[in-house]
């Protein structure tokens, strides 16, 4: 089963290789839009396992450089080894923090993941933004949590990437109907925009990206203040109506092998997403 999905998760998946990676990544800026490169993988229990994700996204980085492609990196924490030591995985992501350096887009996005480790990670990234500020996180609108989170950022001038939220999360901490979570997901948006350092407004939902783009013209807000964010794959013909009207897109673009759990989370269970899977199978 899984193998067969593979035809269809690799319109959503830039391959197996950094050398796939780049080359959808060189196709996207041509197309006027940004990317972030994740090498997918999570849940390391094995400190070996860890540095070698590390010693991948520092070799990502290396050849990134090398190709003057415009595009930054995200990753996960529970990769860099955070379910085994804490310091452990702070000091693989300030390695990568250094490295991202002498990039031109020098940026580390740390993504979120599921709420077990949603504190462990803010705590983290806090830590290490006090001496690497080309970090940022990743906040999900469907935690009750997320306005609290939103305030924090804001008030340490941190980068954040606002998502509805893709794990499946218990009704005492998250928000469970979608007409709810897209009513914050608006409020946290207006307030990053309005308040925050540079947001990254990831959606697919064209309701949120019009009610986006009404608030940022009656507010002034011009389009190098923030950036829509899309997955790679999903909604291209949006993308490119956002970047033919003068908005700023990065496409995440997620690669490597492990790409079946992002596939399902981040396709097949969300409906719009799956809907477009499917149909994709009958286009070009």
């Amino acid at each position: 089963m899984t193998k067969h999905l593979f035809f269809l998760a690799k319109r959503f998946v830039a391959g197996e290789s950094i050398g796939s990676a780049l080359e959808a990544v060189s196709r996207l800026n041509a197309a006027g839009m940004s990317a972030t490169l994740d090498f997918l993988g999570e849940d390391v229990l094995e400190r070996d396992a860890a540095r070698q994700t590390r010693d991948t996204y520092l070799a990502m980085l290396d050849a990134m450089r090398a190709a003057g492609v415009d595009a930054n990196v995200s990753v996960k924490l529970t990769a860099m080894g955070l379910l085994v030591d804490t310091d452990f995985a702070l000091s693989n992501l300030v390695a990568i923090l250094e490295r991202a350096t002498h990039n031109h887009d020098p940026f580390v996005r740390v993504d979120m993941e599921g709420s077990s480790v949603t504190a462990r990670t803010l705590e983290l990234v806090e830590a290490a933004y006090a001496s690497h500020p080309n970090v940022g996180i990743v906040l999900q609108a469907y935690l009750k949590r997320t306005g609290d989170d939103i305030e924090r950022a804001i008030a340490r001038s941190m980068r954040v990437r606002l998502c509805k939220g893709a794990y499946n999360e218990p009704a005492t901490i998250a928000y469970k109907k979608m007409p709810v979570i897209r009513e914050h997901f608006l409020t946290n948006a207006q307030r990053l925009l309005e308040y925050g350092r540079y947001p990254g407004i990831a959606t697919h939902d064209r309701a949120l990206i019009a009610a986006i783009e009404q608030f940022v013209t009656r507010r002034s807000i011009g389009a190098d203040r923030f950036e829509f964010q899309m997955l790679y794959g999903c909604r291209p013909q949006l993308q490119r109506e956002l970047v033919a009207k003068g908005y700023r897109v990065r496409v995440y673009v997620p690669f490597g092998t492990h790409w079946a759990g992002y596939f399902y989370r981040r396709v097949l269970e969300r409906r719009e997403n799956a809907l477009f899977a499917v149909s994709s199978i009958f286009s070009k």
